[in-house]
């Protein structure tokens, strides 16, 4: 075994490979932006060292710096996590070169695997299942319109590089290929470098199910089971569980065997994962089932298939590395209970599920019987824009799968999150849905089961009554405290800093802005006591955390961010005009599909922002024509900031 690894990665995955790497006397040594100086990942290693500034593409994605820094600190070995460069062919060779023990798979397979037009082409001839489609080298967006055609809608546009959703567009016609197409392809270059696309028929009731495989330099192989992530969002993975509800054992040996049967074919060795869509119309058959892609990696999601194993894949990811023999066999190895994993995100489920950043106010997370959480951040850190969006992983383990539902609901339940909005409520309600408890789902699950599963929409009365109320009594200690400055001696009643009244209770109206929008809450004052309610609500029972000049009540994983109303931050200029584009969150203009003077209709796409590696296109809210244009493409823009001005139409 080498005596030194450094960990190429941030976050979650980082802290998670240094326990590892540590209870295995290896000396870790982490590398960090600036935007991760002070990460919880760079102060768990035994060394760190800056890799440059906080854009992945000058940092984690810079191979040179990586091995700079391993040179620098004597490493032995780098571990890649999964992203950034996991997948990176010329990373592994680039890390051979240099002397270093790469931990995962031989350059060839990540080769191999990398392009998925090229992974069909070789899985098809080893003999496994490969859905149909169009994977030609021909770009052309004519040829790959007609290819579409040719294969019937809807199809799938899917980047030939790398994964996570990133680059994949349904197209359920051919009026909008062209659009779906473009967009396809920008995600895929930001990405991933490069702007190659593949088209695939869309599978109906489709369900995601990858197996675990793991191999040697030996020529030994094995599967370590599979795991179901057909629950998804925007093709990003939500909630995953091994095993796989409804699963045969005779389709679980079967499904378990093709994916082995895919390694070998590779060279493979190491930890991988052959995924596989099934169609789940009439159940998960031997006969439905297709290679879509292998990821040459560990995956976010490899904590649910330890939890149902016992097994420490990174643990073995180094001794497989190191050249060890896997320690077991195929038929030394069982299934115990279920798992279940929910990714905890900084996103805003009542805001289309936009991503949130800043800074973490107060977080508290899960703990409990069952319970393992992954996580790379800390109360007082920042949720950047920079990178993905994830604040933790949250997996349950129990017995069975109803228990294990049942415990990561309640985990949910208790996990606290102040500052970026996080989407907690959402992923309890999916624990607690009765269709997915009962194996009825596949990956259009969460779309058609939205409005059911997202919460009441506006912020709480109740939070906002017990944030008002916090805010109400720093002010009065505020004034109190300006009060005994002046006099120096103690507050006095009389100084009618609690509306302090001879006539008895009073009750007065304050205005404040709860998530932005203007409330007027109602706070009664009797002497010393004061009770404050909105919309005829009271003060509910919720953690209420300071944050600078606001304050934020969480309750049931929902928050309301409650500030003093600031009237000279009124935008007076354009109060009346409802033709106000801004930006939904912190993040960098990709693209303007409009100028001034452009006519434009309500609905059309005006511009196209991209934040934590997803673009989000911006509509006009108005028939009208563009008036002013704030922004330029390439431009970082923060939430809220304007990016057009649309007058609307005369008359």
């Amino acid at each position: 075994m080498f005596r030194s690894v450094l960990i190429a990665n941030r976050g979650e995955i980082a802290v998670r490979i240094i326990r590892t790497a540590r209870r295995l006397g290896l000396r870790t040594i982490a590398v960090h932006s600036d935007a991760d100086a002070a990460a919880p990942h760079v102060r768990l290693a035994d060394a760190a060292c800056r890799i440059g500034p906080a854009p992945a593409r000058d940092s984690y994605l810079a191979a040179e710096r990586l091995i700079a820094a391993a040179r620098e600190t004597g490493a032995e070995a780098i571990h890649p996590g999964y992203g950034f460069l996991s997948e990176r062919a010329d990373f592994a060779d680039a890390c051979a070169a240099a002397g270093l023990v790469f931990i995962g798979p031989p350059a060839s397979a990540i080769r191999a695997m990398g392009a998925k037009d090229g992974a069909k082409a070789l899985m098809s001839k080893a003999g496994v299942p490969v859905v149909p489609g169009y994977h030609g080298a021909d770009q052309d967006p004519a040829r790959l319109a007609d290819a579409a055609v040719e294969i019937g809608f809807p199809v799938l546009i899917k980047a030939t590089a790398g994964g996570g959703g990133k680059g994949m567009k349904k197209v359920a016609d051919p009026a909008g290929f062209a659009e779906a197409l473009a967009s396809a392809r920008r995600e895929a270059e930001a990405a991933f470098g490069d702007p190659r696309v593949l088209i695939e028929r869309y599978v109906t009731d489709p369900r995601h199910v990858e197996i675990q495989v793991f191999a040697d330099a030996h020529g030994n192989a094995v599967h370590l089971f599979e795991r179901d992530c057909s629950l998804q969002r925007r093709h990003q993975k939500v909630i995953e569980e091994a095993p796989a509800p409804g699963l045969s054992p005779e389709m679980r040996a079967l499904m378990g065997e093709t994916a082995v049967k895919a390694a070998q074919a590779v060279g493979y060795v190491g930890a991988g994962t052959v995924e596989f869509i099934a169609d789940g119309s009439k159940g998960l058959r031997p006969d439905a089932f297709w290679f879509m892609e292998m990821n040459t990696r560990l995956q976010v999601e490899h904590p649910v298939t330890e939890s149902i194993t016992g097994l420490d894949l990174v643990e073995l990811q180094f001794r497989v590395a190191a050249g060890e023999r896997l320690p077991f066999a195929q038929g030394d190895l069982a299934i115990d209970g279920h798992a279940v994993e929910a990714r905890l995100y900084a996103e805003d489920p009542e805001r289309s599920f936009l991503p949130s950043t800043g800074r973490l106010w107060a977080l508290k997370l899960p703990v409990g019987e069952g319970i393992r959480v992954d996580s790379g951040v800390e109360e007082g850190g920042e949720v950047s824009p920079h990178y993905d969006p994830m604040i933790a992983k949250i997996i349950a383990h129990a017995a069975t799968r109803d228990e294990a539902l049942d415990r990561l609901a309640a985990a949910l339940d208790e996990t606290l999150v102040a500052g970026p909005r996080t989407n907690a409520p959402f992923l309890a309600a999916l624990a607690r849905h009765p269709a997915f408890r009962a194996g009825r789902f596949d990956t259009g699950f969460i779309d058609r089961h939205l409005d059911e599963l997202l919460p009441q929409r506006g912020a709480d009365p109740g939070a906002v009554a017990a944030a008002t109320a916090r805010l109400v009594r720093r002010e009065q200690a505020r004034l109190s405290a300006l009060a005994r400055a002046r006099t120096d001696e103690a507050a006095s009643p009389w100084d009618v800093l609690d509306a302090f009244d001879l006539a008895g209770p009073r009750e007065v109206g304050l205005q404040v802005t709860a998530d932005g929008e203007t409330v007027t809450a109602r706070v009664r004052y009797s002497g010393p006591d004061l009770a404050v309610s909105v919309d005829g609500c009271g003060a509910a029972d919720a953690a209420v955390i300071e944050a600078g000049d606001a304050v934020i009540a969480v309750r049931h994983g929902r928050q309301a961010t409650v500030k003093a109303k600031d009237i000279e931050a009124i935008d007076i200029e354009h109060l009346d005009e409802g033709g106000i584009v801004t930006a939904p969150m912190h993040g960098k203009v990709l693209a303007l599909a409009a100028g001034p003077g452009d006519p434009v209709r309500k609905g059309q796409t005006i511009a196209v922002i991209e934040a934590m590696k997803m673009e989000h296109a911006l509509t006009a809210p108005i028939d009208g024509t563009v008036a002013e244009v704030a922004v330029s493409v390439g431009a970082q823009v923060a939430d809220g900031a304007k990016i057009m001005l649309i007058a609307p139409l005369e008359g």
